[in-house]
């Protein structure tokens, strides 16, 4: 069946196209009897509007593309939520695009959402993105660009992240504190910048409190399944650590599965600190100490920044970081 229009409901109604359409807009020339009339047989009809058709008649896109990376993540979730919460009370909707952490859904999303002509691009760039050409691409277009979550410093455009740095340092800082002298670090990829700042904040904790730095120390894993993998190698050896920093809760968790199956008792032998305060860090036995981000309020602030380049234009492009916060559980000492 053909989609609805305005056409349907005029013919239905034995009035004018025109009528239909100022109904639907709440025009005051248009009766209330009459607007009612219209909006019921739009509801019985399950008429849809056209936003697409509609920017075109009012020269005005009220459509905001959204890049990613994982819609089951619950921290991107709640970003999701933030961007979609200040998007509609400032009357604009949003066109959610998923890359799964893959950097050609990414690019594919990104100049879909080009194509389609929207009127802002909000994007958390992918693990494996490290060519940012099709940001360009976005500028080069004349459609504001802002990203979240993941900085690239190298791109000029409105960056808001959290403060990574601050809230790895702070978390290292307090194994420290409660007596951990051997602190590991579990990490992503380094080509990420989120990842560089993470691991950068665990490296200046450790160098601050003359703690000894040594290249088995850090571990590129960064999800569940790989840390179930890694952690009993390093848990069995000779030399074991007596804390394991997480570049999220995912990985951490994994480590104290690992820790549990060997018999490692947590916190006492081993501390475990994760990142972001996802839900798994109040399921875990014991729950989980982490870094909380906090992500309605950067979705919220990256959705009014961007809303800020549609009504202002241009500008001296600005990274906003959000502070992060120290949660501590039953992980650690």
């Amino acid at each position: 069946m053909k989609p609805i229009t305005i056409k349907d409901i005029a013919r239905e109604l034995r009035v004018s196209v025109s009528t239909v359409s100022r109904a639907l807009q709440n025009h005051p020339d248009i009766s209330e009897q009459t607007k009612v009339l219209v909006r019921e047989c739009a509801q019985k009809l399950n008429y849809k509007p056209n936003v697409m058709a509609s920017n075109l008649r009012t020269n005005k896109n009220t459509t905001i593309g959204v890049v990613i990376p994982e819609l089951n993540h619950h921290f991107f979730s709640s970003v999701l939520n933030g961007i979609e919460q200040t998007a509609n009370e400032a009357g604009y909707q949003i066109l959610i695009c998923q890359t799964a952490e893959v950097v050609s859904k990414e690019i594919q999303a990104v100049h879909t959402l080009i194509g389609s002509r929207v009127a802002g691009i909000l994007v958390g760039v992918s693990k494996q993105t490290v060519d940012l050409q099709h940001l360009h691409d976005v500028q080069n277009n004349g459609i504001p660009l802002v990203l979240y979550d993941r900085p690239c410093p190298s791109l000029k455009c409105d960056q808001v992240v959290s403060d990574d740095y601050r809230g790895s340092y702070n978390a290292v800082e307090y194994l420290i504190h409660t007596g951990c002298k051997k602190i590991m670090c579990f990490t992503s990829a380094m080509q990420l910048e989120m990842s560089r700042r993470r691991y950068q904040g665990w490296r200046d904790a450790l160098h601050d409190y003359n703690i000894p730095i040594h290249e088995n120390m850090v571990v590129e894993c960064d999800t569940r399944l790989n840390a179930i993998i890694d952690a009993p190698h390093i848990l069995q050896a000779e030399n074991r650590p007596d804390a394991i920093f997480c570049v999220n809760d995912d990985c951490a968790a994994g480590v104290l599965h690992a820790a549990q199956i060997l018999g490692v008792k947590i916190p006492e032998e081993l501390a475990v600190c994760g990142f972001s305060d996802e839900p798994i860090c109040r399921a875990t036995v014991p729950m989980l100490t982490t870094v909380q981000q906090h992500g309605v309020e950067i979705g919220k602030r990256a959705m009014a920044r961007l809303l800020a380049r549609l009504e202002n234009g241009s500008g001296v492009a600005q990274t906003e970081m959000i502070p992060t916060d120290l949660i501590v559980r039953e992980t650690t000492k």
